[in-house]
């Protein structure tokens, strides 16, 4: 070999050598001491770069085992990275690595209450640090890794900002890019995966540029506990999460080379066992499952398009406080958020939702009482909506209401203008529910009423609220009950309302159909009605006052019913203001009713049929404006056979009387034109009988028994045409006392002739007192001179035949007692013997009034009877009593028990009664149907040695 080239050889060598030396030993060595010595100045935290290693022939370097920050837990560290840098370094003009491996390696990320980040502290600032200028943004340093891997690599977070510290690690965090450059618009491709907290998975896919920053892939995290970054959402909303998971997915692209551009496709989000509670652990809302798919997002466009939105078992609750206000809408208060009059709204494109086996609880608390409601299950659809609003949608909403009701609206929809086009349909809704809200203004309670109904609602606001609303309905079972008197007001078995038609303030219906209506209507001592009662009066506010001063009422809606048909209908009527108070029934009532309209002044053709008090028919035909009848009416009323007993409380005004027994047949036919009143009243009166006199100031001064018999016919009939007319306009007009002063003017007739007078009829002597009869006391015999009364008094009735004779049967206690209770006492020793000679097999009478007891069975029976009819023991100071003295207190407690005894006392006056009508049917040829026994009395003072029963007479 040349010796030149030898030397260049060995020069080569030599420098081969130095460069090995250089590369491999000295240049890692200086290089990581002053890596060392610069982490020692400029780091805050302990830092170490343990091992440096550089291969100088393939460039490949090694840094091994970085720590900065406490050695237990420092805030960066790693265990390798490998670069492998490529010669063509040299001469591309650009950082060529072929490969990046960062093995192990772990980032705490720390924010303290104040927020300060604890990587931003890791840096000392320089000590004669100035501001920099601003400069231009300059291209990016040129560089090309053809791989760079991330190999079990971990993230701590810690957040001490909220309330609650956010803290979370994503462990075995794995990357690999490929083709990464800032030389080129080539695009570099990525893939990520970690396992972050409680089993949530982040996966990334992607395919990026750097110049210009662009992007498109896939990412996906599933089973992300959402109570993990919850305490951001507290800090802006009131909600407590209990429990709740979410997954995310979607397609995206990212551009950044002119603006900010993001658009995601096939965006799928799944919310899974959320619970939310309000800061007072109430429950808000809790579902199974909610999945939104088939999701695009444009954010330049500021547009959402969702495909189809599932949820599964979701519940909410729903409140408004006493104030009014909603619980939701309290938490999302926007009312202090700046408005942004230049950014454009956010478009949400809703392709179909459904929400299937919901439930919705609403409460109400405003009310004195609160009202609860539950809705489930609710089934929700809702097809094409779009947040901009001016395209309709459809919905379609399914739930149940209460614990047997079930509501269902179908159709569609629109925002803006505000329409809609709905098919409701109702079926046992429990109208009870209104209750708390009428309690404030009526004293009624609701026990009862459920809602059928089958609806078309039509609502258009293009220029105004126009609500249309047509369909079927009905309210079955209503039952409304007065609170101020604890009795039933308003109730019927069903109304069923057909063809309803509500438009521009008009309401209309084809036809109402009640079955068993029945009402009360009372009218009151001060001549105010149980109506007048129930309303409770509202305090006026002063807005209030001030705008019905200075504005017209609104006109009253048209109303228009074809025809109402009422089966079986009843009604209560009393009026207090009258003494005795009058009272009377209406039951079975049938019948129709013409059309009902407050915008016409055609009349309206009438034809009931019922009974008054059970028995007594009446009919009411013919015709009236229902809503004006003093304008137009011709109405024909019969009542038959009505019980006269009901107008007591009239015939005590006006005759002065109660009306003790008689039946009324009526024929009224009224007409009014105009308020002119033109009636004609025809009166019948079959077998009347006046009561008890009647202290009142509107009464006839008239004999009024005495007119009521003479003007009763041969039947004992009274027949009266009682025409009436007048003015109705007239405020002083009133039509009963004007046919009571008729009554009294027909009445002229009648003379009063004393009770005494009957026997001048027979005997010509008007001394003999026919007006009662007495018996011995304890005993129901009549005596000759009782005999020979009734026969003369029987005479005088025959005579008289509009005339009956009421008896009265009475008894004293202090006369007839004694004698009853030995009589009573008597009879309890001859059914003790009866009883007696029976259990010992001897023969005995018939009755046991035939027996004769001995003194001595008696006393062995006195005792027993003492102890067992008077439910008593015998006196413990009667046993030392002589036995005579001991019998005669056991004899006078027993017969004063008896002979005060107030049945056995009303069973004697009985008998008394029985005795005399007996008497005058079977003896005297009185028919019976002229003598009426009334009801006997045990309160009577006997005079001289006889106890007397009273006789009345009556007319018919």
């Amino acid at each position: 070999m040349p010796k030149r080239a030898k030397i260049i050889a060995v020069s080569l060598l030599i420098g081969l050598f130095v460069y090995a030396l250089l590369g491999f030993l000295l240049l890692p060595g200086v290089a990581l001491h002053l890596i060392n010595k610069q982490l020692e100045q400029r780091v805050t935290e302990p830092a170490h770069l343990e091992r440096l290693e550089f291969n100088p022939f393939s460039l490949e370097l090694e840094a091994g085992q970085l720590t900065i920050g406490p050695e237990e837990q420092p805030d960066i560290a790693w265990r390798r990275l490998y670069a492998n840098l490529e010669w063509k370094s040299l001469w591309t003009g650009a950082l060529h690595l072929a490969e990046v491996q960062l093995d192990r390696a772990n980032v705490r990320i720390l924010f303290d209450e104040q927020g300060n980040l604890n990587l931003a502290q890791l840096l000392a600032k320089a000590e004669n640090q100035t501001q920099e200028e601003p400069t231009e943004p300059s291209d990016p340093f040129p560089i090309r890794i053809e791989r760079l891997t991330l190999t079990q690599n971990s993230l701590y977070f810690e957040d001490r900002q909220p309330g609650d510290q956010v803290t979370f690690a994503y462990n075995a965090i794995d990357l690999e890019l490929l083709n990464l450059t800032t030389v080129s618009q080539e695009d570099a491709n990525m893939t990520l995966a970690a396992s972050g907290p409680d089993g949530a998975q982040l996966d990334w896919q992607s395919t990026f540029s750097i110049n210009p920053l662009s992007s498109t892939g896939q990412l996906s995290v599933t089973d992300t506990q959402l109570q993990t970054f919850w305490p951001y959402v507290r800090e802006q909303l009131p909600l407590v999460l209990s429990q709740g998971s979410m997954g995310f997915s979607s397609d995206y692209h990212l551009d950044m080379s002119d603006s900010l551009e993001l658009t995601l496709e096939n965006t799928r989000i799944d919310l899974r066992q959320l619970a939310l509670q309000d800061t007072k652990e109430q429950p808000l809302l809790q579902l199974e499952s909610l999945e939104v798919s088939d999701t695009r997002v444009d954010l330049a466009a500021r547009q959402v398009r969702i495909g189809n939105v599932t949820g599964s078992a979701l519940e909410a609750w729903i409140e408004r406080n006493d104030e009014g206000e909603l619980n939701w809408l309290a938490l999302f208060d926007t009312s202090n958020e700046p408005e942004d009059p230049a950014s454009e709204p956010w478009r949400v494109l809703l392709n179909q939702a459904q929400f299937s086996d919901n439930k919705l609880h609403l409460t109400d608390r405003q009310p004195e009482e609160d009202v609860t409601l539950l809705l489930s299950p609710l089934e929700l659809e809702i097809a094409e909506f779009d947040s901009q609003g001016n395209t309709p949608f459809s919905l379609i909403l399914d739930t149940g209401v209460g614990e047997r009701g079930q509501l269902r609206a179908e159709g569609q929809g629109q925002i803006s203008p505000l329409s809609a086009d709905l098919k409701v349909t109702t079926q046992s809704l429990d109208l009870r529910l209104a209750q708390a809200y009428l309690a404030p203004l009526v004293r009624m309670e609701l026990r009862s009423g459920r809602l059928d109904s089958s609806l078309d609602v039509a609502v258009d606001a293009r220029e105004k609220l126009d609500l249309s609303i047509n369909g079927t309905a009905k309210i079955d079972q209503l039952h409304i009950l007065d609170t101020v008197r604890n009795r039933d007001l308003l109730k019927w078995e069903a109304l069923q309302l057909d063809g309803i038609a509500y438009q521009d303030n008009a309401l209309a219906i084809e036809s109402a159909a009640l079955v068993q209506p029945y009402g009360r209507f009372i009218i009151n001592q001060d001549l105010t009605t149980n109506i007048n009662e129930l309303i409770i009066t509202q305090p006026t506010s002063e807005s209030t006052e001030e705008q019905d001063s200075g504005q017209t009422q609104n006109e009253p809606m048209a109303i228009r019913i074809g025809s109402v048909v009422i089966e079986d209908g009843s009604a209560n009527f009393a009026d207090f203001s009258l003494r005795p108070p009058f009272g009377t029934a209406i039951a079975q009532l049938n019948g129709n009713i013409g059309t009902l309209d407050n915008q016409s002044t055609e009349p309206a053709e009438i034809d009931i049929t019922g009974n008054v008090d059970r028995y007594a028919p009446v009919t009411i035909q013919g015709s009236l404006t229902p809503f004006d009848p003093l304008n137009s009416l011709d109405i024909t009323t019969r009542f038959r056979n009505v019980e006269l007993t009901t107008l007591t409380p009239y015939s005590s005004k006006f005759a002065g009387y109660r009306i003790r027994k008689g039946r009324l047949n009526l024929d009224l036919h009224y007409r009014i034109e105009q308020g002119q009143l033109s009636a004609e009243n025809k009166v019948l009166l079959e077998d009347l009988q006046l009561g008890e006199r009647v202290d009142s100031p509107d009464a006839v001064d008239l004999p009024v028994r005495l007119a009521v018999a003479l003007l009763k016919d041969s039947r004992g009939n009274i027949d009266i045409e009682l025409p009436v007319s007048g003015d109705l306009n007239n405020p002083e007009f009133s039509i009963m006392p004007i046919i009571w002063q008729t009554l009294g003017n027909l009445m002229q007739r009648a003379v009063q002739a004393p009770f005494k007078m009957l026997a001048s009829l027979v005997s010509g002597s008007s001394d003999a007192d026919l007006s009662q009869i007495g018996f011995q006391p304890g005993s129901a015999e009549l005596d000759e001179q009782a005999k020979q009364a009734l026969d003369t008094l029987a005479t005088a009735l025959r005579d008289r035949p509009g005339l009956l004779l009421e008896v009265e049967g009475m008894s004293a206690p202090a006369k007839d007692g004694p004698l009853i209770g030995e009589q009573r006492l008597e009879r309890e020793f001859q059914q003790r013997k009866l009883r007696q000679l029976q259990e010992r097999g001897e023969e005995v009478p018939e009755d046991a009034s035939q027996l004769n007891v001995a003194e001595e069975d008696k006393r062995e029976m006195l005792e027993n009877i003492y102890q067992t009819r008077l439910k008593q023991d015998i006196p413990a100071a009667w046993q030392a009593l002589p036995a005579e003295e001991r019998e005669r207190n056991l004899r006078q407690a027993i017969t004063s028990q008896w002979g005060q005894n107030t049945a056995i006392l009303r069973r004697l006056a009985q008998q008394r009664n029985d005795a005399i009508k007996a008497y005058l049917v079977d003896n005297a040829n009185l028919e019976a149907s002229r003598v009426y026994l009334l009801d006997v009395g045990t309160q009577a003072e006997a005079e001289g040695e006889q106890v007397f029963t009273k006789l009345e007479l009556g007319s018919e």
